[in-house]
């Protein structure tokens, strides 16, 4: 690849600069108005950021102006409205048979005679946690805000103390596996935060740009609180549900089995189970839309920034949230859905785990271990590829695959993925989101521990319980980080489809890239 124009070769600081300042300036707004090769990649025209719109402010649309809108991958889009609409009604039996026999399942902590499944005292246990990875959440964002500089530094010990800590707890309880395991996740967060010393300074500042924009630019941190609040709003309706499955579905002296006793009767355990798992993919794949609306909205306002800092366009919030729930919809459905498929086998596979591990049978144990790490790593990698696919989309309007594609080709040729391994904000926001889910964990492991509810005996619902208490802290807090998050990958995008603009817009960011990580010159005109 040629390198782009403006680039001297040198590495020296203020190159951009002083490239820029000998040139006329018709002749740099020349340039700026010039697109990229197009057929190079296969991408759509550029946005018309370099169009001269007068004294008024683009709308969204006008400045990421799509030629010929359309609906993208709207068959993704209608399953998952179908899925939504199966969870209501799934929902809605469960939590009607639950309330037709509330005063057998108790009001409280105790006073059930529930002694065969999850009752109230679960949906108290599971109101703490929500309230908890609330608080959390929202807590761990308001400390990114006010201590920027030390945030990366924070967020990294607190992962190594909660991991320690949640270690010695398991030894404590005499829970020798569980102890073991995650006095190797300490082991492991502590090499991994060493090694990472040396790029700190990098991701600290890509992590003060991204909090700058967002204190100026658009409705990021009410984008972030509400996407929070609806998250924490679905997870009690989710809690609520899978107990009322118990409560109506399972054998045993259920009232709500009993025909005789004025129930409905259709009770059995593979009931059970088909509805467990209907609901848990549904609730992984409404979350993971959530979160990837959120980032997508997110990404219009970083990208307008990028593309356009004197002149954003207005209302970029809306003009993003706008396509990412019109002509994105069902696009962003289909990456979710796919994400959503490997959220519900890696939760099986946890299932499966912990219920092997009661029978002793250790090569079934290190089975699903290895099972567990295939499936992690190619979430992984969808993950990665879903994020600046979807910051392109935000831009571009393309379909789900299109993007994908078309990403991943930018990002390689542009060599942008160097800066996107050199910076550890999505690691270091993922840590956070593991803090809080872990601390949900523990207190509903704690909960059940002190609470001892009949149900429970023998630690029947343990694993359950403490599982989806994971689960829902990890949504919950995801929602919260996810702005931040979309605010670097879309810069990493935008860099990649023209970086001329980073070094004339954004001539002080490019200086300072280049002071804390000198490789940026290559990493980008490679």
């Amino acid at each position: 690849m040629e390198p782009l124009k403006g680039y001297d070769g040198q590495g020296q600081n203020g190159a951009a600069d002083s490239y820029y300042s000998a040139q006329p300036q018709q002749q740099q707004q020349q340039q700026y108005n010039q697109a990229p090769p197009q057929q190079q990649y296969g991408m759509p025209n550029p946005p018309s950021y370099g169009q001269n719109f007068g004294s008024e402010k683009p709308e969204f649309s006008q400045a990421f102006k799509i030629e010929r809108p359309k609906w993208n991958d709207l068959w993704a889009g209608i399953l998952f409205i179908l899925v939504f609409l199966g969870f209501v009604a799934v929902s809605g039996i469960s939590i009607a048979g639950y309330a037709g026999n509330k005063n057998f399942n108790g009001d409280g902590f105790y006073g059930s005679d529930n002694t065969f499944s999850l009752n109230t005292n679960t949906i108290v246990l599971f109101a703490f946690i929500i309230v908890a990875a609330l608080v959390l959440g929202y807590g761990y964002i308001s400390l990114a805000r006010i201590f920027t500089k030390q945030f990366i530094w924070i967020s990294g010990i607190l992962n190594i103390v909660l991991s320690l800590a949640t270690a010695i707890y398991y030894f404590y309880r005499k829970a020798w596996v569980g102890g073991a395991l995650w006095l190797v996740v300490a082991v492991f967060s502590i090499f991994c935060f060493i090694s990472w010393i040396k790029r700190i300074p990098f991701s600290v500042l890509m992590f003060q740009t991204a909090i700058d924009v967002s204190r100026k630019t658009g409705h990021v941190y009410l984008v972030s609180f509400l996407g929070g609040l609806i998250a924490a709003a679905f997870s009690a309706w989710f809690a609520v549900t899978m107990v009322a499955v118990y409560i109506r579905f399972e054998p045993g002296a259920n009232p709500s089995c009993n025909a005789a006793a004025g129930g409905s009767g259709g009770c059995s355990s593979a009931i059970v189970i088909g509805l467990l798992v209907y609901i848990t993919f549904a609730g992984y794949w409404i979350t993971e839309w959530l979160k990837n609306t959120i980032h997508t909205t997110i990404s219009g306002v970083y990208g307008s920034w990028y593309f356009s800092p004197n002149n954003v366009p207005s209302a970029p919030t809306r003009g993003a949230a706008r396509r990412a729930l019109t002509y994105s919809f069902g696009s962003i459905s289909l990456g979710s859905l796919l994400v959503a498929i490997l959220d519900l086998l890696r939760f099986a596979c946890s299932i499966a785990r912990d219920n092997s591990a009661g029978t002793g049978n250790f090569m079934a144990d290190c089975a699903f271990c290895v099972l567990q790490c295939i499936l992690g790593l190619v979430q992984w990698a969808l993950e990665f590829i879903n994020r600046y696919a979807f910051s392109y989309m935000a831009l571009y309007g393309k379909a789900y695959f299109a993007s994908a594609k078309d990403t991943w080709r930018m990002i390689k040729d542009r060599g942008i993925d160097a800066l996107i391994n050199e910076c550890l904000v999505g690691p270091v926001l993922s840590m956070g989101c593991l803090f809080v889910a872990v601390t949900c964990a523990l207190v509903s492991y704690i909960y059940l521990e002190v609470t001892d509810p009949p149900y429970n005996e023998g630690g029947k619902f343990t694993a359950v319980v403490v599982l989806y208490a994971f689960l829902i802290g990890l949504q919950v807090t995801g929602c919260f980080v996810v702005p931040l998050n979309s605010g670097i990958d879309t810069i990493f995008v935008a860099a990649a489809w023209d970086s001329e603009v980073l070094m004339r817009e954004h001539g002080d960011l490019y200086r300072r890239m280049i002071e804390v990580y000198p490789h940026v010159q290559q990493a980008i005109h490679a």
